[in-house]
């Protein structure tokens, strides 16, 4: 190899070859204090917890970090954590590659397929035209109707990537024919809007994301408790459903201030007739919503609903997506992130470490029936770190087995401790924690960056703000 070829090579991984020669570059130090980081979890991790977590812990810490700063692309982190955990032996290759038989992989790729098929019929335009002839006047107006649009939808489509697929390619035709540019804060704004309220408020609706109900099912397994529909709605909607979305809106417009641009007071465009095309994929996404809101009759998961309707408009003859879908309109490099992602945390989960980060933290709290607002705020708390050092579905897979016990130390009822796990998994601090986030990054060609700020945004007043607020609701319910 040439010196040139050589010197290309690792600049590519962040090394500068100016004066002085070698010099480290901002991206070569942001690796450099990742990889620190992760040696100070594994010393920590061998001193604190025990040395079987230490290698653990460094792996998990150095992906994340890898993934929260953007110094490599996000399926470079993940094919390295595949090549790390396999030649470490660390897990068994059904643990380490677990996320490639997860229902949320497959139906990301069948969103990923439903979204090229709208995209190729041009559906996505015909349905912004539609949504221009509404009366939106002003940008922050535009923003309520598309949050209160995605919260309505996440109570007919009982999967969040299911979700954010569907709306992305409409929002986005929405922002161009309304005048924003690709780069526009209004475009990201709402995109950015469309995501989240189509997803953090949806955990207060008990079909709607995975967490709850992993929830649900491990609650009914081990304590045989049943929460119907209307009074898991009831005890968490009004603050975290309601009031989140309000506070989605508000945030939009602080961190992507815009206008209406002049195009958007024009005339609408007229639509175009309704092509075979665009009427058999309608046909298609409403057989598949349909579907998707009989799952409990019929036990079919959404995913394998997704993958029949990717297969049909796949076939060849039917013309809903191009002949070369499969090898160029579709983003592996998503599939690969959120597959790594997903055996991080079976990794995690598998070596217990949430399990003993939880146990660590028992050691110092003092739960005590005379204070049941420390007790639920020390819970929620815990359920944060687990979601933090895991991921959102890791919260009721560590935290129900521990909820009798919390129970009894806190004097609280075992409903109350296993409720304590929605306030933690409906606050997602960074997006990396949730697949469905990190997928509209993906497919919405949105700013890692700019997701990042809204998300920590939203958890810090999600934490000061909602929580306690929630706690108030659930006194006037008689919760607690």
């Amino acid at each position: 190899m040439s010196k040139k070829a050589q010197q290309a090579s690792l600049s590519s991984v962040g090394f500068s070859f100016g004066k002085p020669y070698l010099a480290f570059s901002a991206k070569a130090w942001k690796i450099l204090v990742i990889f620190m980081l992760g040696l100070l979890a594994w010393i920590g991790a061998d001193r604190y917890l025990t040395p079987e977590l230490a290698p653990v812990a460094a792996i998990a810490v150095v992906c994340l970090g890898f993934w929260a700063s953007a110094v490599m692309p996000e399926y470079w982190t993940a094919l390295a954590f595949f090549l790390v955990a396999m030649i470490t032996q660390i897990a068994p290759p059904e643990t380490v590659f677990s996320g490639f038989e997860t229902s949320t992989f497959w139906l990301l790729f069948a969103g990923l397929v439903l979204g090229a098929a709208i995209k190729f019929t041009e559906l996505d335009n015909q349905v912004a035209r539609l949504l221009t002839r509404l009366p939106f006047q002003t940008y922050a107006g535009t923003l309520a109707g598309i949050v209160a649009g995605s919260v309505a939808l996440a109570f007919l489509v009982p999967s969040s990537i299911g979700r954010i697929m569907i709306l992305l390619p409409v929002i986005s035709a929405l922002a161009a024919q309304l005048g924003f540019g690709t780069q526009s804060n209004g475009r990201t704004g709402l995109l950015v809007a469309a995501c989240f309220a189509t997803f953090a408020p949806a955990f207060t609706i008990l079909p709607a994301n995975a967490p709850n109900m992993i929830l649900v099912g491990m609650s009914e397994a081990q304590y045989g408790l049943e929460f119907s529909y209307f009074d898991y709605l009831l005890l968490h909607f009004p603050v975290l459903g309601l009031v989140k979305s309000g506070v989605i809106i508000g945030l939009t417009l602080l961190f992507f201030p815009d206008h209406m641009p002049e195009r958007g007071d024009v005339t609408p465009q007229t639509p175009e007739p309704v092509s075979r095309a665009q009427a058999l994929l309608i046909a298609i996404l409403a057989l598949c919503l349909i579907l998707w809101l009989m799952d409990a009759w019929h036990g079919i998961s959404p995913a394998w609903i997704g993958l029949a309707a990717a297969l049909v408009c796949l076939w060849p003859s039917l013309k809903l997506t191009s002949p070369k879908c499969i090898n160029q309109d579709l983003s592996y490099g998503a599939l690969l992130f959120v597959a790594g992602i997903m055996g991080l945390g079976a990794l995690i989960g598998h070596a217990g470490l949430g399990e003993a980060l939880v146990a660590a933290a028992s050691d110092w709290i003092n739960l005590s029936p005379q204070t049941p607002v420390w007790n639920l705020s020390v819970l929620t708390g815990m359920s944060t770190l687990v979601a933090m050092a895991t991921s959102l579905p890791g919260v009721p897979a560590v935290m129900t087995p521990m909820a009798g016990d919390l129970a009894q130390a806190s004097g609280l009822t075992v409903t109350t401790v296993l409720m304590t796990q929605v306030l933690a998994f409906s606050n997602v601090f960074l997006p990396f924690q949730a697949p469905p986030l990190v997928v509209a990054i993906q497919a919405g060609n949105l700013r890692a960056g700019a997701v990042i700020r809204f998300c920590l945004a939203l958890f810090a007043i999600s934490l000061c703000l909602l929580v306690p607020l929630d706690f108030l609701w659930w006194a006037l319910l008689g919760q607690i």
